[in-house]
């Protein structure tokens, strides 16, 4: 009853917190956050500063080794061209210095650095490497039909020597594939352009390759490549010197070569003005620098009869120096890199020395630094490329190749033309200069007797004028 009495039991009150002090209650932002938040946005901000310079030790002692060490050779080159193609690429930020200024068949270059094909072999990553520099960017090789190419593993390292063996043997998505990628370059606003590169003083290559199932002997692979990619390249490369493709180098042989050279001359001289340059392209022909002195001799008559405006040396090279130290040394396959370079230097001031100047050669092997390049210009090279070398040194290699290169060239008080100029007019086949017939002995008699005629002529008008003069003082 006395519970009843008392009325219900009311629940214990809760203390009373204003909505106000329920808000002061939740977490403010703090002074240290906001500084940690900026922290981070300035410090990825620095990151991808350093991170799209193509110059900065990030690429050059980290990443770039750190790939090479954690993947093989192939799916380390598959990777670093796939980021190039994704236009998220290290770039070159400097201007090239006017002393690198260099011409290749009329058309200029701001610099004598080209890459060689072989690393975008599908034409995926085109725009990506001409950021980083290079003045000419050769794709390929590329076949007209699809192929896979040699089975893996087909390229390997040999770091202690500088150098790769490859035999990849011509892996290819084929002409459609390629083309098609080739044409998504083009600008949307139609409009004539000085080279296909779509940039100014560079040009775009395509190396022209030839299916293995294809005859030993048959130019049709490379008339296919000449009528695909004229139109949309500045320079169709022929390549009759991969070591990897069975029979290919038989292409160098006098009659063959004469046969190929002449078809694909002709192929190119059908083409329509292309409607993005409104020029033809330009045919090059790239060479082994295993050729033996005899051979280049052949080669290079062929050529000065040829429609072939200008010569690669070199591609890899079958031999294996005894200074190889790497255990990949006994792979079959081509090798490249600082071994190689012996062989095209010499390969290449061979071929200099029987070509004419209106002929230019392009260096490639072995080229690691700017003294290299130079050392090529002075052989007698136009412009060199490189290959090896950019896979080792990254990103960055082509401009610094282009900086140790501007610093020899400082050094010398010259420029890369005056070296080019100077070396190629020394150097290079000189034209042939028409004999003096002897004279028989009738035709010096002949012209005894002319001789003795005028100078009778010459006395008797002497005589004539005495006697005009005595008749004029007789008259007076």
């Amino acid at each position: 009853m006395l519970a009843l009495r008392r009325g219900p039991r009311l629940a214990p009150s809760l203390p009373y917190r204003s909505h106000r002090s329920l808000s002061t209650a939740l977490p403010r932002p703090t002074l240290k956050t906001g500084l940690f938040a900026t922290a981070f946005v300035l410090s990825t901000g620095l990151f991808a500063v350093y991170y799209f310079d193509a110059r900065s030790a990030l690429h050059r002692y980290i990443l770039n080794p750190a790939l090479r060490n954690a993947l093989d050779a192939e799916s380390s080159h598959k990777l670093a061209v796939k980021v190039l193609k994704s236009g998220l690429g290290p770039r070159d930020p400097c201007s090239d210095d006017s002393r690198l200024k260099a011409e290749f068949l009329g058309s200029p270059l701001s610099n004598p650095i080209g890459l060689a094909a072989g690393f975008d072999k599908d034409g995926e990553a085109i725009d990506g490497l001409f950021n980083l520099g290079f003045s000419w960017v050769e794709i390929g090789s590329v076949t007209p039909k699809p192929q896979p190419g040699n089975p893996r593993p087909r390229v390997f390292h040999l770091p202690e020597d500088s150098g790769l063996i490859n035999r990849y043997g011509f892996p290819s998505q084929g002409h459609a594939s390629v083309l098609a990628r080739i044409r998504a370059r083009i600008p949307a606003f139609q409009q004539l352009h000085e080279t296909a590169a779509f940039r100014p003083d560079s040009i775009l290559a395509v190396n022209l390759g030839k299916n293995k199932e294809s005859s030993a002997d048959s130019i049709d692979d490379f008339i296919s490549g000449v009528r695909t990619f004229g139109p949309y390249s500045d320079v169709l490369v022929v390549n009759v010197s991969s070591p990897n493709t069975p029979g290919l180098r038989g292409l160098q042989n006098r009659k063959l070569l004469e046969k190929l050279l002449s078809g694909v001359a002709k192929a190119r001289d059908e083409l329509p003005l292309s409607v993005h340059t409104s020029t033809k392209p330009k045919l090059v022909l790239k060479l082994s620098p295993d050729l033996d002195e005899a051979q280049i001799v052949d080669i290079a008559d062929v050529i000065r009869k040829s429609a072939i405006d200008a010569v690669i040396v070199s591609n890899t090279t079958i031999e294996r120096p005894k200074s190889l130290i790497n255990p990949n040394k006994v792979e079959i396959g081509g090798l490249s890199g600082a071994p190689v370079k012996p062989y095209s230097l010499k390969a290449l001031r061979t071929l200099r020395s029987h070509l004419p100047a209106s002929i230019p050669l392009i260096g490639c092997g072995g080229i690691f630094t700017g003294a290299d390049a130079l050392e090529y210009a002075k052989a007698g090279a136009s412009i060199v490329q490189v290959y090896t070398g950019f896979g080792y040194d990254g990103v960055g290699a082509c401009r610094r190749i282009k900086d140790q290169l501007a610093v020899e060239l400082k050094k010398e008080g010259t420029t890369w033309s005056e070296v080019v100029k100077k070396a190629v007019d020394e150097l290079s086949l000189k034209p042939e200069v028409p004999a003096v017939k002897p004279s028989s002995s009738s035709e010096v008699n002949a012209e005894n007797s002319l001789n003795h005629l005028i100078a009778e002529a010459e006395d008797l008008r002497v005589l004539l004028d005495k006697l005009d003069e005595r008749i004029e003082t007789g008259l007076s």
